[in-house]
């Protein structure tokens, strides 16, 4: 990835503010589906008469009454639970202020574009940007009791997830929760470029209006955490030889074996490099995550040494990206997954990492919350 073409989104300044929203949900059979999505298909500037058309048939309800949700979602096996409203987009941090909302990765400027044409043109939030954050006992606790009592919305989606989702329309509970939340730090952990395109609606419309906020689900790392994986690489026609040359020349502790050795040396400051034939890892010092050390060091060594610059592929799994190996495309590199505090400090010393360090999983289907961008809620509250 080129350094040059992606850009940072400003993180935003506290407190977290969760807006009250009036929801709009799909039909049970058209969350997370393909005729479900087929509400959001192209062209974009026609999915509000289409959504309009699907309200009139009974395929999508819109609730009478303004709410901040908690939405608990289960997927092979994984339960997440998250406090879902209308984040407020209007303070971003400046020099001195305490950061609230911290994005942890660039974007790309044209991925930003095309999002916020289309979120635009719908005028619709269809998904939650997911926010991670270790939530106060008392936040906690608060939750507890909301989740005690019968949810106002169930639904088993067609992709497989169970979803159950509670209305908070009680002002004292309301109240309450917007308090609890005053202290939150929260990451970001799924949505950089929609959040981004949410700041530039933002920025374009207003702050007081109905732009001025964005969709999203807080998610207790403590309660019900989003597992965090690894995303591999493979570095298209380089080989683990230039790797390790380079690596060397950089004065990187650096060993070489058998594939088994490598995969067994994987470690959380280990990264691991294979090809066709070779294989090796690479101690990463102990102030430097891996994969900072991969994009800021060793690829840039390899241009840098007059190789060619190597495509980079993302992949989820190990086994991927040494398919992608074995049939000569390139290097994988297998990375170790990341811990929330990890990402944390290296954002509170002002760092950012490369493009798709994290992976978030799972992702709840789109239609169970969505939030229409003008859906009669004073916006002046």
């Amino acid at each position: 990835m080129d350094e040059s073409a992606v850009v940072c989104p400003p993180a935003l300044a506290g407190p977290v503010v969760l807006h009250p929203f009036r929801a709009l949900h799909l039909a049970a059979d058209r969350v997370g589906s393909a005729a479900g999505a087929r509400a959001f298909a192209s062209p974009h500037e026609r999915v509000p008469r289409r959504l309009a058309g699907w309200l009139r048939e009974g395929l999508a309800v819109q609730e009478d009454v303004p709410a901040v949700w908690v939405h608990e979602y289960t997927a092979r096996g994984m339960t997440v639970r998250g406090v879902v409203g209308a984040l407020d987009l209007s303070h971003p941090a400046g020099p001195g202020t305490t950061r609230a909302v911290l994005p942890h990765e660039r974007v790309l400027p044209a991925q930003v574009d095309e999002l916020e044409r289309r979120i635009h043109q719908m005028q619709l939030q269809p998904a939650a940007i997911l926010l991670a954050h270790r939530a106060s006992p008392q936040l906690r606790s608060l939750v507890d009791r909301v989740v005690a009592g019968e949810p106002d919305l169930e639904v088993d989606d067609p992709s497989g997830q169970q979803h159950r989702a509670w209305a908070v329309t009680d002002p004292d509970t309301a109240a309450e929760l917007a308090e609890r939340l005053s202290g939150t730090q929260a990451l970001i952990a799924d949505g950089h470029h929609r959040y981004a395109a949410y700041l530039r609606l933002c920025a374009e419309h207003g702050a007081d209006g109905p732009w001025g906020r964005g969709l999203a689900m807080l998610i207790d790392h403590d309660d019900t955490p989003l597992f965090l994986g690894a995303i591999h690489r493979l570095l298209r026609g380089a080989r683990v030889a230039s790797v390790v040359e380079r690596a060397r020349a950089v004065g990187l502790e650096v060993r070489t074996g058998s594939r088994a050795q490598a995969l067994e040396a994987l470690d959380r400051q280990v990264l691991v490099v294979a090809d066709q034939r070779d294989a090796a890892w690479i101690q990463v010092p102990d102030d430097r995550l891996p994969v900072e050390l991969l994009h800021h060091d060793l690829v840039p060594a390899l241009a840098g040494a007059g190789l060619p610059g190597p495509g980079i592929d993302h992949l989820h799994t190990a086994d991927q990206a040494l398919s992608g190996a074995d049939n000569g495309v390139g290097t994988a590199v297998l990375l170790p997954a990341l811990e929330l505090d990890e990402v944390m400090r290296v954002l509170r010393t002002g760092r950012l990492l490369p493009e798709k360090a994290t992976s978030f999983q799972p992702k709840p289907s789109v239609g169970v919350l969505m939030r229409p961008v003008h859906d009669g809620v004073d916006d002046r509250t």
